[in-house]
């Protein structure tokens, strides 16, 4: 796929199902995600694989949450099932480092930048993706579980697998409504 044209027609899909990225398909998502702007070369980046037993063990993490919440057991329902909508979720979470020149919300955009380049890459070898970080990035059961600590960020969950549904067209935008000049 040619670089312009995927990434002017960008979109989510919402259904995935397998198969999921995996050998030199997975490896390439990783290293696009290793090329995320990184001032400093600190590699401010994590990435944990969700795939096949993986999933539910992310499920029980986000159901013991829901149940540290004291929710409700619809709400702790759907947080079980939440990681299978997507055959692979990688979460991707932004590792800070303390620097004197690279403020930590620089790191936090880094690892956003890599979740961006890593369903890119998804995208243009066939697969998709979408980024989702609802409540459950910012829980402290799921931090910990994770081993996200400090100031490190769950910068999202990136759900991967085969497009399960035709892609729709794509909404242009008016770009007088977003840009303008000095």
């Amino acid at each position: 796929m040619e670089a312009l044209s995927l990434l002017l027609s960008r979109r989510s899909l919402p259904k995935l199902m397998e198969p999921a990225p995996q050998d030199d398909a997975l490896d390439n998502i990783f290293r696009a995600g290793l090329r995320a702007p990184d001032h400093a070369a600190l590699a401010p980046w994590r990435f944990i694989v969700s795939h096949g037993e993986g999933l539910q063990k992310l499920a029980d993490i986000l159901v013991e949450a829901a149940k540290a919440d004291g929710a409700d057991d619809a709400t702790i329902e759907r947080a079980g099932k939440a990681p299978f909508r997507a055959p692979m979720v990688i979460t991707v979470v932004a590792k800070v480092t303390e620097h004197e020149k690279v403020p930590v919300i620089e790191q936090h955009l880094s690892a956003g930048c890599a979740v961006q380049a890593m369903q890119m890459a998804a995208v243009a070898q066939g697969f998709s993706g979408y980024w989702r970080t609802g409540k459950w990035a910012y829980h402290p059961v799921v931090r910990e579980a994770l081993g996200v600590q400090g100031e490190d960020l769950i910068a999202g969950f990136l759900y991967l697998g085969t497009p399960g549904c035709r892609e729709a067209k794509v909404q242009e935008r008016d770009l007088k409504q977003f840009v303008e000049y000095l």
